[in-house]
């Protein structure tokens, strides 16, 4: 059985799971002068897991990484984070750089270079200042400690508060805990969501173990949220286990693992769309009687990316009408005949649309539940039994102000 407490808030201490530290600095690749690299340190060896974002255009840490988490018998000493430029499109060059920064972290540390990950965030095209990671490296290697409240300000871009999430897992051999921490705001869609997660367990189990659980767990969360549509170039999310617990994740428990571990995510990416860029309101769509979860994905992902669905929300305009456009027009076989959509959660909703036309109701009432935060969107295709939850923001002014003036 497995227990997920709310993700801490910002003003909260946040730790990572036992047998693991951490640092940070500021070195300068923001020009504000905030923190902009962390170090997330194993007291040994951990076994770890990644998924990554499927743009063909991938940043040099994400190659990087996959390549070192594809070796056979790989264990880690640390992950290196830096925000402020993401090495992105950078080509060779930027290959030799997350290399050098895992070889300089791994000075600083005692360790392989190739027990170092390495992720990077903010602007694509610009080079890696090296000169600046090394000094950042250096000075978050010497302030490790059991505070990772600064690490998760570290990788903040255009973020306006950290993301960090808990919970546990009640396994036969004993209790373990996973905890973890995430950025995003904008270029957030699947798959996956420019965002990136450390998640980290006291658990012992083997990578092939936690790459599955990892899978299932980001499927369920990071892959079923949308800020914008855009899929960013440096999407990736990292699992390690310390075993320090002594608690072994066995085949048999790989069920509760992945649960706890899924409901850490979810946390996570709940977060994430809810700082999206601009955003004032969190939107959940519950796509149900679909044939099959395939279908009824595909739906929830046509209006959550729908800019006409995501500026009605945010004038508060019950116009239903670009919610049925959207799920029409996203590829799935639907019957329009058949459609109900109801704005509210389940008990307090007010439905729109019935048998595929407008329904009977109070336009205030309805533009009421708009306002709310979080917004719910139901959508009841009339197909069959399956469901998806996805979650996304509304699109403020604010939005296009944030990306028009990025690199500027």
């Amino acid at each position: 059985m497995s227990k997920v407490p709310a993700g801490a808030g910002p003003a909260d201490v946040f730790r990572l799971a036992p047998g693991f530290r951490s640092g940070a600095a500021a070195c300068g690749l923001k020009t504000s002068g905030a923190l902009d690299l962390a170090l997330i340190v194993a007291g040994a060896p951990a076994a770890a897991a990644g998924v990554f974002t499927t743009n063909l255009v991938q940043a040099a840490p994400v190659l990087f990484d996959r390549a070192a988490l594809a070796r056979p018998g790989a264990r880690f000493r640390a992950v290196v984070a830096n925000s402020g430029c993401a090495n992105a499109c950078t080509g060779e060059r930027g290959l030799a750089d997350a290399a050098a920064t895992a070889s300089q972290t791994g000075f600083a540390l005692g360790c392989a270079p190739e027990e170092v990950l390495v992720l990077s965030t903010g602007v694509i095209g610009v080079p890696l200042d090296l000169e600046k990671v090394t000094r950042g490296i250096r000075a978050a290697a010497a302030r490790l400690g059991e505070d990772a409240t600064d690490v998760t300000r570290a990788v903040m871009t255009t973020d306006t508060r950290p993301k960090t999430a808990q919970g546990e897992v009640r396994l036969p051999g004993g209790r373990a805990v996973v905890r973890g921490f995430a950025k995003g705001a904008g270029m957030i869609h699947p798959n996956m969501a420019t965002m990136f997660a450390v998640l980290t367990t006291d658990a012992a189990a083997p990578p092939a173990l936690l790459a599955r659980a990892l899978r299932g767990a980001a499927e369920e969360s990071f892959n079923r949220i949308s800020v914008d549509g855009d899929m960013s170039t440096n999407d990736t999310v990292l699992l390690l286990a310390s075993g320090t617990s002594g608690v072994e994740v066995r085949d048999a428990d790989e069920p509760s693992f992945t649960a706890a571990l899924a409901g850490v995510c979810v946390a996570l990416a709940r977060q994430i769309v809810r700082d999206g860029e601009g955003a004032t309101r969190l939107v959940e769509i519950a796509v149900r009687g679909a044939a099959d979860v395939g279908q009824a994905r595909v739906v929830a992902d046509g209006i959550a990316r729908s800019s006409l669905v995501k500026t009605a929300i945010h004038g508060g305009d019950p116009n239903w009408g670009r919610i049925l456009a959207a799920a029409g027009s996203c590829g799935a076989a639907i019957d329009p005949g058949r459609l109900r959509l109801a704005f509210g959660f389940p008990g307090r909703e007010v439905w729109v649309v019935l048998g595929g036309s407008r329904a009977d109701y109070d336009e205030r009432a309805a533009a009421s539940l708009l306002a709310l935060d979080p917004v719910h969107i139901g959508l009841d295709l009339g197909l069959g039994d399956a469901c998806c939850v996805v979650w996304t923001c509304d699109l403020s002014a604010e939005y296009v102000a944030i990306n028009a003036h990025y690199t500027t």
